[in-house]
């Protein structure tokens, strides 16, 4: 029975990263940059997505959202307040996004008349570690109550992400928590990983995590150099592409 059930798990994957490759490639030809969110559940990718969409629309980008719960539509709720338009993903128990989920839900969706897709993916530190989404970035998020030691318990799903963002940072004092400790724990498990530190709340950091976005879709733009996951290389090559 053992290993029915890993020639299983393998034949799930390898069925999604097929889909993934064809994702990526309509994002490469739709001139779209993706952006995969990934987290524990309440490290407050919600309310972060909310401030990003609502900046990026100031500032004349359009963006596209798409969110994985495993059950309710709150927080597509909430996003729609941004007047993007977003739509939500419901598992149904699994704990993290697929690509075919993706897909399913953008079909219609006119992607080349957008400069950025967001996906918020399932709050859960360990399976969207393993599911490419065809994403351009993959973003993990690591708020300030959960401690220094996330990197070091959950390594692959910051092995397998581009950028780290600390967040809540504004709670860093009530919560005793040391920024260089656990830059220095990410960096222990992905050297060369860049991190922000921001407060969606308050609005730290804010400013500089929205400048890297807008610099990542505006130059990062040649459409061969796609972002290549861990399953097809060791290479964490990424991409985005013009405005």
């Amino acid at each position: 029975m053992p290993p029915r059930i890993l020639e299983l798990r393998k034949k799930v994957l390898k069925k999604n990263d097929e889909l993934a490759r064809e994702l990526r490639q309509r994002f490469v030809e739709t001139d779209v940059t993706v952006i995969n969110l990934v987290s524990s559940p309440g490290a407050g990718k919600t309310t972060l997505l909310f401030r990003i969409l609502t900046a990026l629309q100031q500032a004349d980008f359009q963006s596209l959202a798409v969110v994985g719960d495993l059950a309710t539509d709150n927080d597509a709720r909430q996003l729609a307040r941004s007047g993007v338009p977003v739509r939500q993903i419901t598992t149904d128990g699994y704990c993290h996004l697929e690509a075919d989920m993706v897909a399913g839900h953008i079909h219609d969706w006119d992607l080349a008349s957008s400069d950025f897709l967001f996906i918020e993916n399932v709050g859960n530190l360990v399976c969207p570690a393993t599911y490419d989404l065809g994403e351009s970035l993959r973003v993990v998020l690591h708020s300030v109550p959960e401690g220094e030691d996330k990197p070091l318990k959950y390594p692959k799903l910051f092995n397998t992400a581009d950028v780290a963002v600390i967040t809540k940072i504004d709670l860093a004092a009530v919560c005793e928590f040391d920024p260089q400790t656990v830059r220095e724990n990410i960096q222990s498990v992905r050297p060369g990983m860049r991190v922000f530190e921001l407060s969606a709340k308050t609005g730290d950091g804010m400013h500089q995590w929205l400048e890297f976005l807008k610099e990542f879709r505006t130059t990062t733009q040649t459409k061969s150099e796609i972002r290549i996951p861990e399953s097809e290389t060791n290479s964490s090559a990424t991409n985005g592409r013009k405005k």
